[in-house]
């Protein structure tokens, strides 16, 4: 079959992220620890960053604290992600601060001791004393987290992405996990609202393609954070714990991730490098996702 070239095809002479320069991004939960090494690499392309958060002293510390090392425009903005009201307010103030919104990046989230059962797997023994179990989970703790990582999400979206419905152009990137393929036990809030994100960033990037908004999601492997320090490490010897080893074996590269290992794929889904790219979730995961353990 003859394919017929209808126009002459231009090579991009350097592959930089300049495009990002001057942007401004909205991010939620970039005070936390993966949200700040994604701060830091939005700063080091010239981006214009507002990190949302709940807690606007931490927000605004952390802003103070990138702009100092990296000479970038840096605001803390306070929202809770399941507020629609304030989150509304807060995109005044970032359009006042830093002007109209063209990237949106969902970080908030994570996972709490409420939603997590103390056994991997039932067994007989359990049956006695099912509160350590699926059955001893409390639904505020559940409910909880789903919409911390979810609703969390969704909300958002909503606010932060109408600038860019004017333009016609924009991004939004979600954070999702490695639960959302792979839900590992104890968690299941977490997995199952992580595997709702994934769904999410799918509806939304078909129902946004038009509008010229592109929609992906990173999906992290194995990193050590605040919300699962508590689960992978043993409190007193500061070794890994039964899961925090299980997890090492499982990934073939042999270790946990550092958060720095997230820029790379974060910028490129953000920059015009990707720019016929929506409605994916990559996995940045030392290649747990490929891996059937054995």
């Amino acid at each position: 079959m003859k394919v017929l070239l209808t126009k002459k095809y231009k090579f991009m002479k350097n592959f930089t992220f300049d495009d990002l320069h001057g942007k401004v991004c909205a991010i939620t939960g970039g005070a936390g620890v993966i949200g700040n090494v994604i701060v830091y690499a939005l700063a080091s392309v010239g981006v214009k960053v507002a990190i949302v958060d709940y807690n606007e002293e931490r927000a605004k510390e952390v802003a103070s604290d990138v702009a100092a090392n990296t000479g970038a425009t840096i605001i803390g903005v306070k929202a809770n992600v399941l507020d629609k009201s304030e989150l509304e307010s807060a995109r005044e103030v970032i359009i006042e601060k830093l002007g109209p919104i063209d990237i949106l990046i969902n970080g908030a989230g994570g996972n709490s001791p409420q939603a997590t059962t103390s056994v991997e797997q039932m067994q007989d023994t359990d049956l006695d004393n099912l509160k350590n179990t699926f059955y001893g989970l409390e639904m505020e703790g559940f409910d909880k987290v789903f919409s911390l990582n979810f609703k969390g999400t969704v909300l958002p979206t909503m606010v932060f992405t109408r600038d860019m419905l004017q333009k016609k152009s924009g991004v939004v990137l979600n954070i999702s996990s490695m639960n959302a393929y792979h839900p590992l036990t104890k968690i299941p809030a977490y997995s199952a609202a992580k595997a709702s994100v994934n769904n999410f960033t799918e509806w939304l990037a078909v129902h946004l393609a038009k509008m010229g908004i592109r929609v992906n999601a990173v999906a992290p492997g194995f990193f050590i954070t605040n919300q699962n320090r508590f689960l992978v490490l043993d409190e007193k010897t500061g070794d890994y714990s039964q899961r925090g080893q299980k997890i090492v074996t499982n990934t073939p590269m042999g270790k946990f991730g550092e958060p720095e290992d997230l820029q790379g794929t974060v910028l490129f889904l953000l920059s015009e490098l990707s720019s016929f790219v929506t409605g994916v979730v990559i996995p940045v995961d030392g290649g747990f996702n490929a891996y059937s353990g054995v």
